[in-house]
């Protein structure tokens, strides 16, 4: 093992961590526009694992950024990846982050209804893509509407009552970011996303994801903007 410290200044090191991490993935193909995100979520991890299970529905990027240019905002299932998105980058293009996890009328609602808050916030997401497209004129609205990314990196709850909220009717999202992590009923969650068929995704399958992954791709997207 070599144990000789490689000198890199501060500023440098991220840049470093991103070449030596384009050496490492070495001839590999990625499908195009998606190499950024897979490589920003290796350097999250240091799990080299992102290069085979991130899945991405067909021009997915092209139309994530597309709908952050017109000011969608990023609904996720934890503080911590709200916390790690970065929302003034975000906030230039008029798009916000939210997490209703902690709210008093989610838990309220997750109690009466027998589920979880996690499953119980993307119902109040639900309601604010509603109530905006109401205001627009309808629940389709015009096609330069902000609309919601959704960034889930814990709870595969979430994942399905987004499922469900999806094949309702209810909900059109720009974008489902299915990245939760454990053994629960997650491979599971995420292969129900991956059978939408008219909704772009980027799901991690299998186990591994995470808020950080979450919030990473998000940071990826936003920073692939020009």
């Amino acid at each position: 093992m070599n144990t000789e410290l490689e000198q890199v200044l501060p500023a440098q090191i991220e840049n470093r961590s991103f070449e030596i991490i384009t050496e490492e993935l070495g001839d590999r193909i990625f499908v195009p526009g998606t190499e950024p995100i897979v490589k920003r979520c290796i350097h999250t991890s240091a799990d080299f694992d992102y290069a085979d299970n991130l899945a991405f529905s067909e021009n997915v990027v092209e139309k994530a950024l597309s709908a952050l240019k017109r000011g969608a905002s990023i609904v996720t299932d934890t503080q911590m990846a709200k916390a790690g998105i970065n929302k003034k980058k975000l906030a230039q293009y008029g798009g916000q982050v939210y997490c209703f996890m902690s709210d008093e009328d989610v838990a309220e609602a997750a109690r009466k209804e027998g589920t979880t808050r996690a499953a119980a916030s993307m119902d109040k997401a639900a309601g604010l893509y509603q109530d905006h497209a109401d205001s627009l004129g309808g629940p389709h609205g015009p096609k330069d509407r902000p609309g919601l990314i959704f960034a889930v990196g814990n709870a595969p709850t979430a994942l399905v009552r987004l499922y469900e909220l999806v094949r309702e009717g209810r909900l059109d999202p720009e974008l489902i970011i299915g990245v939760p992590v454990g053994f629960v009923n997650v491979v599971q969650s995420k292969e129900m996303i991956l059978d939408l068929q008219d909704t772009p995704y980027i799901v991690a399958r299998g186990r591994k994801g995470g808020s950080n992954i979450a919030a990473c791709i998000c940071n990826a997207l936003l920073y692939m903007l020009k």
